[in-house]
């Protein structure tokens, strides 16, 4: 009983301090809240569509038209301008004007109309990797169209049936399936990852940063006399308001996208709930190991922002962990944000259970006990540290 009293001083003290001071403010709600609405509004459409592409039509024909009109109709492409020579359209995308350019030389209709082997060229950007990659994936597209097109005509002409046209021009068919994000929805992958990361980021800057004011305004002695000088209660006291406020903002980011937005998801509620929980704690618990570590305002923050950033390679979510070297694969063990992105892929989005990735489970828990290392080194700070600028 003693002890829960203590806690709940120390957490009205805690309290206190956020209400005066309206970074916490700023970093609990408002920065959390516009990079959830951020990204949600920014990749609303799920796939970037209408990019701006150009064209070289040297042949002018009625059927290098007909491919210019396919190529503006297709989704994620849009013609926005014709250039005389190629030199003037890759002068164009250089300059960042379009993401890629059809090349159609001189007497290609010709050729193509008379069994010879025409040959047509697009060119794209990958400065963009996103935008050069959906780009040459339409122009890729019109080109077999095109001499599909083609093919079908003389194979009509001929009287082959429709069947035999179509053995002929696809001999093997395929049937494509998107397992769990069938619309090839980029909101679906990138939110999910991007959007906890930084709200990690700002768990672990908030975390240091609360221990180093305690110095910097020569606070922390008081603190300990709260709580009877057990730095046990005393972190305790001084988290719990903040866990409870970060728990919030995450369990509305998770109810936006799953029950307003209708992101796919196979996981429950209680899947869900045990995410939510391990990436607040666990986040909360590396910002105190990095205080502890450097019991510095500066340098603490300095290491949670390095090792949030970082957490973005290395999580998994734009490059496969296991598509990088063996060092590489070792060193994602120790970003939190690696061990999230894996069970929520695992437990929410695919729907098995958690004993397939018990381990990022126990990594999670890890870094949740990891101030137990520190909280001697946090307890000596308090008591006989001075801020240094």
């Amino acid at each position: 009983m003693k002890y829960l009293w203590q806690i709940g001083n120390v957490a009205l003290r805690e309290l206190g301090i956020i209400t005066r001071n309206h970074i916490y403010g700023f970093c609990l709600i408002v920065f959390p809240l516009m990079t959830v609405f951020f990204f949600t509004t920014f990749l609303r459409d799920g796939v970037a569509t209408n990019l701006p592409v150009g064209v070289v039509d040297e042949d002018n024909s009625a059927m290098s038209r007909s491919l210019v009109r396919n190529l503006d109709a297709m989704q994620n492409s849009r013609v926005v301008a014709h250039y005389a020579t190629p030199t003037e359209a890759r002068r164009a995308m250089q300059e960042n004007h379009i993401y890629a350019y059809l090349y159609i030389p001189k007497g290609t209709g010709s050729k193509l109309f008379s069994g010879r082997q025409p040959k047509i060229s697009y060119y794209y950007t990958m400065t963009c990797l996103t935008a050069g990659s959906m780009a040459s994936k339409d122009l890729k597209t019109l080109g077999v169209l095109g001499s599909s097109a083609v093919e079908i005509a003389i194979l009509s002409g001929k009287g082959a049936s429709k069947e035999q046209i179509q053995a002929s021009i696809q001999p093997v068919r395929i049937d494509a399936h998107q397992i769990a994000n069938p619309t090839g929805s980029y909101n679906v992958y990138l939110t999910t990852a991007f959007v906890p990361g930084i709200m990690m980021l700002f768990m672990a800057l908030l975390s240091a940063y609360t221990l180093g004011m305690e110095i910097k305004f020569d606070t922390g002695k008081e603190w300990l006399r709260m709580a009877d000088n057990n730095i046990v209660v005393a972190i305790i006291g001084k988290y719990i308001v903040q866990t409870l406020i970060f728990l919030l903002v995450v369990f509305f980011f998770q109810y936006y996208i799953y029950g307003v937005l209708k992101f796919p998801h196979l996981g429950g509620t209680w899947s869900i709930v045990r995410l939510c929980l391990l990436q607040v704690i666990a986040s909360i618990g590396f910002g105190i190991f990095a205080f502890g570590l450097m019991p510095s305002l500066r340098m603490s923050m300095s290491i949670c922002s390095l090792w949030s950033v970082l957490s973005f390679s290395m999580c998994g979510s734009s490059f496969p962990v296991s598509g990088m070297d063996a060092p590489l694969q070792a060193l994602s063990w120790l970003f939190p944000l690696r061990h999230y992105f894996m069970l929520y892929q695992v437990t929410v989005f695919n729907g098995y259970p958690v004993i397939d990735v018990w381990y990022h489970l126990v990594a999670l828990v890890a870094f949740t006990l990891l101030p137990w290392l520190v909280l001697r080194k946090v307890k000596n700070a308090m008591l006989n540290d001075v801020y240094i600028p």
